[in-house]
């Protein structure tokens, strides 16, 4: 058995931990770029604390999920701002905007030469300024990995910006910067987390550390998603689900994910598809096709993993594994997920976004390969 795990240099979680922040920022440096969402005044305690302790602040807002004009802005107000280190204060996107402009703002070369998919994906030639990941939502779990997903409005594609060395240098969760976020947006980022974790446990790349961050990820996300929707500031509930966001970053970063996040990528790409809504809505169709595959093909140890996986989904010790599609079905009707439909899918779309859902790197990690026509099984599912 041989395997590696790598992760956040440091991560700090906890309820109320964000009051850390000033004292553990302050060892990185004394000018910060600042990446938040489109409204940093949300944050306004936490950035007067921030400049209370002595740091010069300079702010980047971005306006959704990040794209490569984005990220070549941002490192360049990093450099112009002589930035010492980069906070991402948000979301998901906002995280992995983060990521990218630390990265890029000491690169001698251009995004393109480092990015994959669309690019060159050469590795980094020197290091990251310090990032310091600091979520408001659970979901991407983008504060432990290493990678940065960007839009390419010129190609209408997703592509990661990836390295190592982008592994953040403090991950800070406070499941209290969370209690604010509308029910839609805890409901879709949620599934994301829950996805993120399912995807892992069935990988192909699956392995003991990861296994066992997501069997817990798996448990608190399926018992707390729906209380933390119906009661926002529930904050047993949201601490479960930044847990299982934590976990699901972690083991993904690890032991990689499958063919939902293989379709999010295109869809993002070419819809400018929300990331979590889209995953949301593919995980329970994923899910069955993959178990069906898997019985098709005789895998007796996988499909052992589907069968824990519902055991763990439903609390029921006996499931079968189809109880888990039931159980995921059942819970994307509750929790009112939209449809593909919703985000600009139509049929004639399929066979393009199953090519190249087939050839996204998210892909190399599902239970085994699947065949076009089952891809566009899932989209026809999904719509």
């Amino acid at each position: 058995m041989e395997f590696e795990f790598a992760t956040a240099t440091r991560i700090v979680f906890g309820p109320g931990s964000a009051r850390r922040l000033p004292e553990l920022a302050t060892g990185f440096g004394r000018r910060v770029l600042v990446v938040t969402g489109r409204r940093a005044d949300r944050h306004h305690d936490l950035l007067n604390a921030l400049q209370a302790a002595g740091l010069e602040l300079t702010g980047f807002p971005i306006a959704g999920e990040p794209t490569t004009e984005e990220a070549e802005a941002g490192a360049a107000l990093a450099r112009d701002a002589g930035a010492e280190l980069v906070l991402g204060l948000g979301g998901g996107s906002v995280i992995d905007a983060g990521k990218a402009i630390a990265a890029l703002a000491h690169q001698p070369a251009g995004l393109f030469d480092y990015l994959e998919v669309v690019g060159h994906g050469r590795p980094l030639d020197g290091r990251p300024l310090p990032f310091l990941a600091v979520p408001t939502t659970a979901g991407t779990g983008a504060e432990v990995t290493r990678n940065a997903v960007l839009a390419s409005p010129a190609h209408h594609l997703k592509a990661s910006l990836r390295h190592a060395w982008m592994l953040p240098d403090l991950a800070l969760v406070d499941p209290e910067l969370a209690l604010g976020c509308p029910p839609g947006v805890t409901a879709a980022s949620g599934m994301d987390a829950l996805t993120q974790c399912l995807e892992a446990f069935v990988s192909c790349r699956a392995q003991p550390l990861t296994d066992a961050l997501c069997r817990e990820g798996i448990r608190r996300a399926a018992g707390a998603l729906e209380r933390a929707v119906a009661r926002g500031d529930n904050l047993d509930a949201r601490s479960d689900l930044a847990l299982a966001a934590l976990f699901s970053g972690l083991a993904l970063a690890n032991a990689g994910l499958g063919a939902v996040h293989g379709f999010a990528a295109p869809l993002g790409g070419r819809h400018r598809a929300p990331h979590g809504a889209v995953c949301a809505a593919l995980l329970a169709p994923v899910w069955e096709a993959n178990l069906e595959a898997v019985r098709a093909a005789g895998h007796t140890a996988t499909l052992a993993r589907f069968t824990e996986a519902a055991r763990l989904l439903t609390g029921d010790p006996g499931a079968e594994p189809e109880a888990g599609t039931r159980f995921l079905s059942d819970l994307t009707r509750r929790l009112r997920i939209p449809g593909l439909a919703s985000h600009g899918l139509v049929e004639a779309d399929f066979p393009e976004v199953a090519r190249l859902a087939a050839g996204a790197s998210s892909m190399k990690g599902n239970p085994l390969p699947l065949c076009q026509s089952t891809l566009e099984t899932i989209l026809r599912r999904a719509l």
